[in-house]
C-alpha cells in the first residue's frame, strides 16, 4: 500500500516522502496514529503544492540572508570597553555583547546564536568575526575594541 508519512518515522522515512509499506502496518499503526495519509492524488496534489510552497519560502530566505551579507561585510563594529595594562580587558567582549552592538549602531536585528565566536573577546583591536546567517550564508564582520579614556 502506497502512503505519504506526515511525520519522520525512524527506519521507514522522512516527513513527506511517498513509500510502499505492507496493508497491515498502514492501516492498523500509520493511518490510525497520522503519521501518514494514503497516497491518492489528492494527497499527492497536495504534498508537491507542499514541497512547492516550501522551497519558494527557502528560496526568499537565501535571498534575504544574501542581502543581510552585503549588509554586513561593509560596516565596521566599534566597541569602547574598560581595559587595563597591555590591552587586557576587564571582563570579555561576547555575542550577546556584539548583536547589541550591530542593532544599536546600525539598526540590524542579529541573533546572538548565529555569531560565531570560538571564545570571548578578552584583547583590545580589531577582530573579525563570522555570523553564520543561513546554512550556505555567513559574513564576516570587522569589530574594533577599543579602551574608554
Amino acid at each position: 500500500m502506497k502512503v505519504v508519512l506526515t511525520s519522520e518515522i525512524k527506519g521507514t522515512g522522512k516527513k513527506g516522502e511517498v513509500i510502499n509499506v505492507s496493508e497491515g502496518y498502514a492501516r492498523n499503526f500509520l493511518l490510525p496514529k497520522g503519521l501518514a495519509v494514503e497516497a491518492t492524488d489528492k494527497n499527492l496534489k497536495e504534498l508537491e503544492r507542499q514541497k512547492a510552497s516550501l522551497n519558494k519560502k527557502k528560496a526568499e530566505e537565501l535571498e534575504k540572508a544574501q542581502k543581510l551579507k552585503k549588509q554586513l561585510d561593509a560596516i565596521v563594529i566599534k566597541v569602547s570597553v574598560k581595559a587595563g595594562e597591555g590591552g587586557r580587558l576587564f571582563g570579555a567582549i561576547t555575542a550577546k555583547d556584539i548583536g547589541e552592538a550591530i542593532e544599536k549602531d546600525h539598526g540590524l536585528d542579529i541573533d546572538k546564536r548565529k555569531i560565531e565566536l570560538k571564545s570571548p573577546i578578552k584583547t583590545l583591536g580589531e577582530h573579525q568575526i563570522t555570523i553564520k546567517l543561513h546554512p550556505e550564508v555567513s559574513a564576516v564582520l570587522n569589530v574594533i575594541i577599543t579602551a574608554i579614556g
